[in-house]
């Protein structure tokens, strides 16, 4: 099916978001970082849905104005589908994006039909930062950090996420690099500093209380999160089933495409567990 790009406002900001008829209910697709909803394309022919670049990145505003913290892209979710009148969603979230979903699946239950993580930060105990992100989170040497990435590096660290040499072929990583600009670099600074592990595992909280069917998606190999916490995850929400990814990475569909469709059936209700 034929995928739309939009823009549209949502709290005085300019949002750029990708669209596809959907048969039944939305689908709504979060991105993780440093990329936007380019992740999801493939998905939304697949299954249609929604897909908006978080603030931040891709064409989302990056002002600097704008609060990057979690709660408040979970705000973000909440006020882009009132924007959209869209009701309810199946919600599909990746890395950063799964989180965010999960805690706005806390807030809103009644909107979330169904529930799918990939690779999701995890909002549970005993999760500790990559050594990457505890760089990220320091004052100065972050800024520093930032500010080193060419796109020769930014290849390397996307690259060396993922299993396969395919996942990230050149054209793909030219669009992140044509994004990752300074004011995505800013919001990811802020995200990783907006909150701290207590705060994350309390961000979680909740998730025995969501009774939506849900899947969780792990890549075996992925090198920042560890594929323990998806059986964790599985284990705490209460009708999940989980998805080892073997020979797969932090982008699991990138290395193993046929698990996209599995990802967006399961998003639309046409496969049921």
């Amino acid at each position: 099916m034929g995928v739309d790009e939009h823009t549209t406002e949502v709290a005085g900001f300019s949002v750029f978001y990708r669209r596809a008829p959907a048969s039944d209910s939305e689908v709504l697709y979060l991105h993780s970082v440093p990329t936007s909803s380019d992740d999801w394309r493939t998905l939304l022919e697949l299954s249609g849905g929604l897909a908006p670049d978080l603030p931040g990145f891709g064409r989302t505003s990056k002002a600097g104005n704008l609060d990057y913290a979690l709660p408040a892209y979970a705000l973000f979710v909440e006020q882009f589908l009132d924007v959209l009148a869209v009701p309810e969603v199946a919600l599909v979230g990746h890395g950063w994006g799964a989180a965010i979903g999960l805690l706005f699946a806390q807030r809103h239950p009644e909107r979330v039909t169904r529930l799918a993580i990939i690779d999701a930060v995890p909002l549970l105990d005993g999760f500790q930062w990559p050594p990457i992100v505890r760089w990220l989170r320091r004052p100065g040497i972050g800024e520093l950090v930032m500010g080193s990435v060419n796109r020769w590096l930014l290849a390397r660290v996307l690259r060396k996420a993922s299993a396969t040499p395919a996942a990230w072929p050149d054209a793909r990583v030219a669009e992140v690099w044509e994004q990752f600009d300074q004011g995505t670099q800013r919001a990811i600074l802020r995200l990783h500093r907006s909150v701290d592990l207590p705060a994350l595992a309390a961000a979680g909280a909740g998730l025995g209380d969501l009774q939506q069917p849900a899947l969780v998606v792990w890549g075996d190999e992925d090198p920042w999160l560890s594929s323990a916490f998806a059986d964790t995850y599985a284990h705490l929400l209460p009708h999940a089933a989980v998805e080892h990814v073997a020979g797969a990475g932090h982008w699991p569909w990138l290395d193993q495409p046929a698990l996209a469709a599995r990802v967006a059936g399961f998003a639309s209700g046409s496969v049921t567990s």
